[in-house]
């Protein structure tokens, strides 16, 4: 039987949050995980009738395995990256489903995103589906091509490779946007008195400028080091006219450098458990990755509907 027009915009619309949200964690990058959203419907459109008992597991399998394709390549492309390399940054103010629970949003920050980066592509696939989007272990083994007991043992080994860093804690969203003001304002005026204030001793600011902008190639580690070097990377990033502005970014409070009504720049910041002081600052200024910050939606229909 052929699918529809009509079929397939509504299992579009059912589906493509839950897709983008799977591929986008997978690989920390925004218009890649989009390509792969087109391309999972594509191939839903071409597929067999008989083969697509449920296009929810069929799309989720082609993604996931797009996914892992993408992150053996991608981990070849980081290893000759100019400098640190961070998530694309996705704004989320305009697309609340992306966030819709507290386990969302946390597993959008950078911090959890970077967290990942210590597993390998099943390890992380394993635990994104089971631990943030629900989906059972048959699920995820026929995603995944293997049996359930694998599953398991791939999260095992996951927690094992986590437990060795830090853990994973919560911030109020209210401290979160207070901190983050006051880094603003404390940086806007070059108060580097007000600015080793918000900083615990070890802070660490980490840059991505993708050897695109002159960024730091190495993080920045200590707060004297981080408040210096935060001010002067400012004064060589952004343009006398840039205009700051608060905004959601990945689920949580950030400033977006606007230049001419254009993302030039986003600033997040990690906070420490109490939620008192800065740990760690994270800045993406290669424009490669700013696409997002510009209210982009989420992808459209594949032109072949």
């Amino acid at each position: 039987m052929t699918k529809t027009s009509e079929e397939t915009a509504r299992l579009f619309d059912t589906y493509r949050v839950l897709l983008f949200s799977i591929a986008y964690r997978m690989l920390g990058e925004a218009s890649a995980a989009e390509d792969i959203v087109q391309e999972a419907f594509v191939r839903w459109l071409q597929a067999d009738e008989p083969a697509v008992q449920s296009p929810r597991a069929y799309l989720t399998t082609v993604v996931v395995r797009l996914c892992l394709d993408q992150l053996r390549s991608a981990r070849r492309r980081r290893e000759i990256y100019v400098g640190p390399w961070l998530p694309e940054p996705l704004a989320t103010a305009h697309a609340p489903e992306l966030i819709a629970s507290a386990e969302l949003a946390e597993s959008l920050s950078f911090a959890f995103l970077l967290m990942l980066e210590k597993l390998s592509p099943r390890e992380r696939a394993v635990l994104l589906l089971r631990e943030v989007f629900d989906y059972d272990y048959a699920e995820i083994a026929a995603a995944l091509g293997t049996k359930p007991a694998s599953c398991r043992q791939l999260l095992h080994r996951a927690h094992q490779r986590l437990e060795q860093g830090e853990r994973r804690f919560r911030v109020p969203r209210a401290q979160q946007e207070e901190l983050t003001a006051q880094f603003l304002r404390a940086t806007a005026e070059g108060d580097i008195e007000g600015l080793l204030g918000l900083l615990t001793d070890e802070a660490v600011f980490i840059a991505d400028g993708g050897g695109q902008v002159k960024a730091a190639l190495k993080p920045i580690q200590g707060a004297k080091r981080v408040a210096r070097g935060m001010l002067g990377a400012l004064r060589k990033w952004f343009p006398p006219d840039l205009q700051p502005r608060l905004a959601e970014v990945n689920g949580q409070p950030a400033i977006i450098g606007l230049a001419q009504g254009k993302a030039v720049g986003v600033v997040m910041l990690e906070l420490e458990p109490q939620g008192k002081r800065i740990r760690r600052i994270y800045g993406v200024v290669n424009p490669q990755k700013l696409g997002w910050l510009n209210a982009r939606p989420l992808p459209s229909l594949p032109s072949s509907v």
